[in-house]
């Protein structure tokens, strides 16, 4: 049996752009599609912290080392620059995976930098 895991998380980026009439998708910088093992249309899982509003898109590449997160097409709706979001993306493991799984977090600054990588969600980590 396969298990559907959160492989890795963008904890707390915060919007700084959106655009309507963009096609669609979520734009991330490059750094933390890098620090979080993201890649350019990998689906992605992304809740508003401020709204409560959960949706589906997809990853595409922001310039690197701009911070962006830029909501665009219908996504642009669920979210307004300043708003806090969680973004993350899932894998299917097997048992031998699973036993030395561990998801990645990327935690941010204010200017949505990686300011600390966990490899594991603990107590720890978090405090």
């Amino acid at each position: 049996m396969h298990r559907q895991m959160c492989k890795a998380k963008l904890h707390g980026v915060t919007v700084t752009d959106n655009n309507l009439h963009y096609v669609g998708s979520i734009t991330i910088d490059q750094d933390l599609l890098e620090a979080a093992d993201i890649v350019p249309f990998e689906w992605l899982h992304i809740v508003n912290v401020h709204t409560g509003d959960r949706f589906e898109t997809y990853a595409i590449a922001g310039e690197r080392g701009s911070g962006v997160i830029g909501l665009n097409g219908a996504t642009a709706r669920l979210g307004l620059p300043g708003d806090k979001l969680i973004v993350m993306c899932y894998g299917l493991f097997g048992p031998e995976e699973l036993a030395t799984f561990h998801p990645r977090l990327v935690f941010v600054d204010a200017a949505n930098r990686p300011l600390r990588l966990a490899e594991t969600e603990t107590a720890e980590t978090l405090a």
